[in-house]
């Protein structure tokens, strides 16, 4: 048998047969094997075919091989990543408002490839999600490559930080840049942060990653350690909404029973509920950081759920309350 023009070739070609063509509800046979490789300018008996299967084994391919009937049919089992595993991902990469939809395609472009052409279909339906509210921000990534290398060399950045104005065009937040020395990245509400000590408000501060402009990694060596060290990510983020800037506040709320799920959902299991006196209801004291966004997401809740305390919460709360009102006379 004349050996085709790409037989060098022979065993990766193979390999793109067995992950792109079967998986466990897809099966080849030998003569469908040889007839694909013949596609990519490869030929090959049955023998050597056995033993290439084998090789792909060995590289880690779980290639199986089962008699069904009077016919041997191929398919490769485990894989690095199962289709439920990938639709996980895949979910996470659409839904990421920090990721522009350019790069969520090649991302998930790159995920199906590691799946059969019959398992791509499956995530191909299941990400056809368009108009979906993402970021315009391409420089996203090598922001936060450049943020990780910082932290690696103890180094502190500088960057400009953005906000839009009503023409809706992204301006400067501030005419001076930012230098602070980056400690995290955290994600909150489909949004990705910067958590980092600034210096000269000696305090720990968060930015959001698709606001950030022309980042640059300095020679100044970190500083902060000890306010970081001394701050608690998980707790900073559950009593921040939507990570919006607001005075570190104890608050007292009730809530009818059937609420409960809502304020454990947001706090945490550690929280303590105790009966309140009103008749299946009940009330919490959580650390929140007091913010107009913490106050429409009580109001969101709707008459189930009441600040009681402390007084000047309440009364900021109902003075909204007021404002609204006058609004919609």
């Amino acid at each position: 048998m004349p050996k085709g023009s790409n037989q060098k070739l022979k065993l990766y070609y193979l390999s793109r047969i067995m992950l792109e063509k079967t998986d466990d509800d897809h099966m080849i046979t030998m003569p469908e094997i040889k007839s694909a490789l013949e596609v990519y300018g490869v030929t090959a008996d049955r023998k050597s075919l056995y033993d290439d299967l084998e090789s792909l084994r060995v590289l880690g391919i779980d290639v199986i091989g089962e008699k069904i009937g009077r016919n041997y049919y191929y398919h490769v089992g485990s894989k690095q990543f199962e289709i439920a595993e990938l639709k996980l991902l895949v979910d996470a990469i659409q839904s990421s408002k920090f990721i522009t939809e350019k790069k969520s395609n090649e991302l998930i472009k790159k995920l199906t490839d590691m799946a059969s052409n019959y398992e791509a279909e499956q995530l191909n339906r299941q990400v056809f999600v368009q108009g979906r509210v993402k970021t315009m921000n391409e420089s996203i990534y090598y922001f936060v490559d450049d943020v990780h290398r910082a932290i690696a060399e103890n180094k502190q950045i500088r960057f400009e930080y953005m906000k839009w104005n009503e023409e809706k065009k992204m301006v400067r937040r501030r005419e001076e840049a930012y230098v602070v020395s980056p400690w995290a990245l955290t994600w909150d509400n489909e949004n990705y942060y910067l958590i980092a000590y600034d210096e000269e408000a000696d305090s720990i501060k968060h930015f959001r990653v698709d606001k950030v402009k022309s980042i640059q990694v300095l020679n100044e060596r970190r500083v902060g350690k000890e306010k970081f060290e001394k701050f608690n990510l998980a707790k900073y983020s559950k009593m921040s909404f939507g990570m919006f800037h607001g005075e570190p506040t104890k608050v007292k709320i009730e809530f009818e029973n059937e609420m409960i799920g809502v304020f454990i959902d947001r706090f945490g299991r550690d929280i303590l509920i105790r009966p309140a006196k009103k008749k299946n209801w009940s009330e919490i004291s959580v650390d929140v950081a007091l913010s107009d966004q913490f106050l429409g997401w009580i109001f969101a809740l709707g008459s189930g759920v009441k600040i009681t305390g402390p007084k000047e919460v309440v009364d900021r709360y109902k003075k909204e309350l007021d404002e609204m009102v006058k609004m919609y006379k």
